[in-house]
């Protein structure tokens, strides 16, 4: 059974089609892709299939398809990006980016509004065409084998759009042959799904009435169905409250082990916890891809104390939990300092409190900016100036 994961709709008759998650509010006819997809009929609020979807998509011609990666070896590219360029008539959108996504590894696409990283991630999940340069998953070239890279990978847009009348284990289900999965497949990849993003005892909810972070579940169990080679989720945590974002931080590095991962957000402290590396956007130009000291990490602090208490300084914060690691600073003037990598924000009280009852007299605890802050300020410092 061919394997449907995303549609494209020319709604303004310019030839220009676009892709959608899925969702229709009135009745509408919708082609499937040029590679024989099938056609799709929504009616109503629920999709239904209008004709047969074709059994196998057609083969690339001889000579033209991108074999794909032979290896599950880590370090492998899972998605490679190379000079990609997207224009709306006379505005670039993104101007030749290029970047990888490796195997077990959590990528961010940072930026400003308007830099271009949604539309990248249209263009690397098939729902829009690039105007120029190539993005390959797995091998397979998005255009030119659409239906092999599609199928390999799982897509959570922005808000992404369920179906509020349908349970979880109904939608799941209904997801799941959308795919092609189908018996003893299609019941694995549910329980897979359900388990991994803790939905069993939400299965016969219905959807319309779950909390935010149970939507944003659903939304991500239906992208790794199909145990996706790359996880593709656009501002994940947009609207959650505080304890879902920290629920959704462990879900995505617990996906991470057998998935790629990239992932949008403005939210910078957010992507330092959860991304090995980041790429930064400005203008939809690539400035620069940063490698991040560890995911998980949090913050640091700068202590501050009498330098004749130094050593004392260092053994009551290096015994601490929490603790990441203690750097010396030069001193200034009578009082040295300390900067103090903890493994979560708000950490700072806690550490004045055990320098107190050491009998240690901090002058200054407090946060400071983050490698990866003063990295993105200092990049797009010209768009704060205009």
């Amino acid at each position: 059974m061919g394997i449907l994961l995303g549609l494209r709709v020319d709604q303004t008759g310019d030839g220009d089609a676009e892709g959608k998650f899925l969702h229709c509010p009135r009745p509408r006819r919708v082609q499937g892709d040029e590679e024989g997809a099938g056609i799709l009929r929504l009616t109503g609020s629920t999709p239904t299939v209008d004709r047969h979807l074709t059994d196998r998509p057609p083969r690339a011609p001889a000579g033209l398809g991108i074999a794909p990666a032979e290896s599950s070896r880590h370090g492998i590219a899972v998605a490679s990006v190379e000079r990609l360029g997207k224009r709306y008539g006379r505005r670039q959108a993104v101007d030749g980016v290029s970047f990888e996504v490796k195997e077990r590894e959590v990528v961010g696409l940072l930026g400003p509004n308007g830099s271009g990283k949604t539309t990248i991630l249209r263009v690397i999940t098939g729902y829009l065409r690039p105007s120029e340069g190539t993005v390959r998953i797995d091998g397979f070239d998005v255009v030119r084998d659409g239906h092999q890279a599609r199928a390999r990978i799982g897509y959570v847009p922005e808000n992404a759009p369920l179906y509020g009348h349908m349970r979880v284990d109904e939608f799941l289900h209904f997801m799941g042959r959308l795919r092609g999965l189908r018996g003893g497949a299609l019941r694995r990849g549910i329980e897979s799904a359900r388990a991994r993003l803790a939905l069993e005892p939400v299965g016969d909810a219905v959807i319309g009435r779950l909390s935010r972070g149970y939507r944003q579940r659903v939304s991500i169990a239906q992208a790794v169905l199909n145990e996706p080679k790359l996880l593709v989720l656009d501002e994940p945590t947009n609207g959650l409250d505080p304890r879902q974002v920290i629920e959704l931080r462990g879900l995505l590095r617990t996906l991470a082990r057998d998935s790629a991962v990239l992932i949008t957000s403005h939210v910078l402290a957010e992507m330092e916890r959860v991304a090995d590396r980041v790429a930064i956007l400005l203008d939809g130009r690539l400035l620069t891809v940063h490698q991040l000291a560890g995911a998980g990490r949090g913050t640091s602090l700068r202590v501050r104390a009498r330098a004749d208490r130094a050593d004392e300084v260092a053994v009551a914060l290096s015994g601490l939990a929490g603790i990441g690691g203690v750097t010396r600073e030069e001193p200034e003037g009578g009082l040295a300092g300390w900067r103090v990598e903890v493994s979560e924000a708000g950490a700072a009280p806690r550490v004045a409190a055990a320098l107190c009852l050491a009998g240690i007299a901090s002058v200054e605890t407090v946060e400071t900016a983050s490698d990866l802050e003063e990295l993105f300020l200092r990049l797009t410092a010209s768009r704060a100036l205009q």
